[in-house]
């Protein structure tokens, strides 16, 4: 038998569009999970405190660090941007006229895994390290021995710790100028050169082979 209540009607369900009652009363101790940010403001002091003593520390070094060169992501998916790399290779510095022993004492990273695949790379970081060697200043270990290759006395005092990127990271695209534009370029079908020159690319090999096969009987 089943028991219920005179007041039930049989086949009725809950009214109107509400949520259906399903709640859980099994969790415990949610107090302790509760995550808090209350110390946000006492962080960024000490993020703050914590940079001016690495600055001190490093003085009158770059609070940077050391120079990096520019480098292409890998994938094709990001290489065509420009991101800074690990250190500079031998032949970078060599086309700059920087000893390799002596490019870590100055500030300069330097990386003898990486190889240029490119003239442009090997230009673009070789004219990075001569703008950074042009305004370098280099301090004597005693200041009352300076050798060969050190700073003057009056370079030395107006001398500043650099604060920010040695070098900006340069942009990978070109700014185009604006234009107007002409009758010739809205009659010009660029889809379909588009669509042909990806099909002679495509194309190429089997038409290479057609052509040598013809030639060759002839």
């Amino acid at each position: 038998t089943i028991g219920c209540r005179a007041d039930d009607v049989p086949g009725e369900m809950v009214r109107h569009n509400n949520v259906i009652p399903n709640q859980h009363f099994h969790k415990t101790c949610w107090q302790n999970h509760v995550k808090t940010w209350f110390h946000q403001a006492a962080a960024k002091k000490r993020r703050r405190l914590t940079r001016q003593k690495k600055a001190a520390a490093i003085a009158p070094r770059p609070t940077a660090g050391l120079l990096r060169p520019v480098v292409h992501p890998p994938t094709v998916k990001y290489n065509y941007k420009l991101r800074q790399g690990r250190g500079f290779t031998f032949a970078e510095l060599k086309e700059a006229g920087i000893n390799r022993k002596e490019a870590r004492t100055i500030g300069i990273a330097v990386d003898h895994r990486r190889r240029n695949r490119s003239a442009e790379s090997l230009q673009l970081n070789t004219q990075r390290l001569k703008e950074y060697k042009s305004k370098l200043i280099v301090f004597p270990r005693k200041r009352n021995k300076p050798k060969a290759g050190d700073a003057e006395v009056a370079e030395l005092e107006q001398a500043q710790q650099m604060v920010g990127p040695i070098i900006p990271v340069p942009s990978a695209f070109e700014d185009e100028e604006a234009m107007t534009i002409t009758d010739d370029m809205r009659e010009e079908d660029v889809f379909h050169k588009l669509r042909m020159a990806r099909a002679d690319y495509r194309l190429f090999g089997v038409r290479q082979k057609n052509r040598l096969l013809k030639q060759s009987k002839e």
